[in-house]
């Protein structure tokens, strides 16, 4: 008599580690989704222009990911963040190679969207992935682990050109009287009312919206993590 086989087990992924990003941005959460990667949101209170004016002789570039180490930085020390992979991003749109970030005021906002007006820029996006998966839980203690301020990181910036049309006094008045530029960086955004304005994009356009999947992908793989986990256990489920 024949003894029917076993049914072959389903294979389980690895389950993936924990994602949080540093950010509140709507637009940065929003790409994450779309590149199937879960993800959990802890804002940092970092004094953006306090960083930026501590290094004062840092290119736009250079600033870009100096905020975005300040930002994961800050959330990785919060002991919520133990044993998860930490993300915190920054843009900084470089004109005439000055740092433009958050206007902030529609009076800012007015003198650069005219200033931008048919000329091109430069949208700089830094990445910053810190891994605390091996801190470990408050009271407990092991040789070789760290604590929070030690936590290894390493980032990575995506850069992208970007080219404006000729914007009409009315229609910066209009657009910044609808308030989306006043918390962008350059005072432009390409996925929202901005991109009416924006005539070319020689890069990435992810960076240009705030987080370069690409970007995150090159980090993720340095930390020993596959972005693909992430779409593999969604199918696992």
């Amino acid at each position: 008599m024949r003894v029917p086989a076993a049914p072959r087990a389903h294979h389980l992924q690895p389950h993936p580690p924990t994602l949080i990003l540093a950010s509140k941005s709507p637009a940065r959460t929003k790409l994450l989704e779309e590149a199937g990667i879960p993800h959990r949101i802890l804002v940092s209170d970092v004094d953006e222009e306090a960083v930026a004016a501590g290094h004062p002789d840092a290119t736009p570039a250079e600033t870009a990911l100096l905020l975005a180490r300040a930002k994961a930085e800050a959330v990785a020390a919060l002991p919520a963040a133990t044993g998860a992979l930490v993300l915190g991003c920054d843009s900084v749109f470089e004109l005439d190679g000055q740092a433009l970030g958050k206007p902030y005021t529609a009076e800012v906002a007015r003198e650069r969207l005219a200033a931008m007006s048919g000329r091109a820029g430069i949208l700089h996006t830094g990445h910053w992935l810190i891994d605390v998966r091996g801190r470990l839980e408050p009271g407990q203690r092991a040789e070789g682990t760290h604590d929070a301020g030690a936590a290894p990181g390493h980032g990575q910036l995506a850069s992208a050109g970007v080219e404006f049309s000729e914007m009409q006094p009315a229609e910066i008045e209009a657009y910044v009287a609808t308030g989306e530029p006043l918390h962008c960086a350059g005072s432009f955004t390409i996925d929202g009312l901005g991109g009416a304005f924006l005539a070319r994009v020689d890069g990435d356009p992810h960076a240009v919206v705030g987080l370069s999947v690409s970007t995150l992908r090159a980090l993720l793989a340095a930390a020993g993590v596959r972005l693909t986990d992430w779409w593999a256990a969604a199918v696992d489920r």
